[in-house]
Parts: C-alpha cells; structure tokens; sequence
C-alpha cells in the first residue's frame, strides 16, 4: 500500500496484460460488440491495475515495464464507465478520462476469461462496500435493524401457566381429610368430616 497525503492506495487487482481497442460507433441500442471491432489490430497493449484510493476506485492502464499511464478510468455511481459487450466475457468498454477532462470510449481485452473474471470480481466487491452505509463514517446516523425486536415481556396483570408431565397441580381443599382412597392426597374428592363422638346415625 502506498500512502498519498491523507488516503491509503490499495490495488484490488492487476492485470499484466490487457489489449486496448478503437471502439466504432454504435450501430445498435442494445450495446457494443467485440466482433465489430478488429480485435486482432489493438492500439496499446500493456498492464491495467484497479486501485482503491479512499473511497474511490481508479482503473490505470500503464506501460508494464515503465509504468507511463496511458488512460485512467474513475469507477464510481451508478457504475456506467465499465461495460460487457454483448457477444464475449473478455472484452469491455471503458469510459476513460484524459488530459484536461476529456472523455474518451476505448475497448479493452484480456487474454484469458479467468482474468477478465477477476477483474469483474474486483469491481463488484468495491461497488458493493461502497454502496454499504459504514457507521463509522457518520457516527449520528442510527443503526436500521433488519426487523424490530420482540417483546416477551410480562405485562401487568398477565399470568401464564405451564403444563409439565406427571406434576398436574391440585387445588388445596378448604377442608382437608383423608381421600376415597385412604390417603391424605391424591384421591379424586374429599370425603366428609366423620360426625361428633356420642352422636349415632
């Protein structure tokens, strides 16, 4: 990583050799094609390096052994400067940014569709940090659950009973005594109390 002032430079990807295209005009809506460019003639050929600098990306298309930029291309919303043609998963068309602000539209081409890829891979993964809020970043902004949470909380006067297996809970008698069968718990219902000494039925 390479330090420039305030922001950190990290490369996300590095191509050692790309191709580098005249992009005709487009003869239809639906985008560009590689077939109608003459991809066996290209205008450059050198390395492209995708850089993240702060929080935003740069695509550089440099000279491999003296690294002399050729074009730049600045990757941001709403992600256009980057586009697949419609026929081939090798080739793109890039929006570069010259001298001066000048635009430009040029073709690129890579050699292996496990490069171009990559190349892919790396700029999704920008997009997608750059489109997740980072708190850290503005420490007022609140945190947005995904669903509210529940509340399980006892409110006031609310009871509830749980049922557990083989210890059902039995009323207290007001009178206790002993059971139809003989004992002091258990029995179905209460007998009544035997009548006064001294007193027969």
């Amino acid at each position: 990583m390479d330090q420039l002032g305030e922001e950190i430079e990290s490369v996300l990807y590095i191509a050692r050799e790309v191709m580098v295209y005249q992009v005709p005009p487009l003869s239809t809506s639906s985008g560009h094609k590689a077939a109608d460019w003459n991809v066996e003639s290209f205008l450059w050929k050198g390395r492209m390096r995708v850089l993240e600098i702060g929080e935003r990306c740069e695509l550089r298309l440099e000279d491999a052994n003296s690294g002399e930029l050729f074009a730049q291309v600045r990757y941001a919303r709403p992600w256009t400067q980057v586009e697949p043609v419609l026929d081939s998963s090798r080739y793109f068309v890039l929006r570069v940014e010259g001298d001066g602000g000048k635009k430009a539209t040029i073709g690129m081409g890579f050699l292996e569709r496990g490069d171009a890829f990559d190349f892919q891979v790396a700029l999704q993964s920008f997009a997608r940090r750059s489109s997740t809020p980072n708190q850290s970043q503005d420490p007022s902004a609140p945190l947005k659950p995904s669903a509210p949470p529940k509340d399980y909380s006892l409110k006031e006067g609310q009871t509830f009973t749980i049922k557990l297996p083989g210890r059902e809970t039995k009323k207290p008698s007001s009178n206790p005594g002993p059971t139809s069968e003989g004992g002091s718990s258990g029995g179905l219902f209460a007998l009544p109390p035997p009548p006064p000494p001294g007193r027969k039925r």
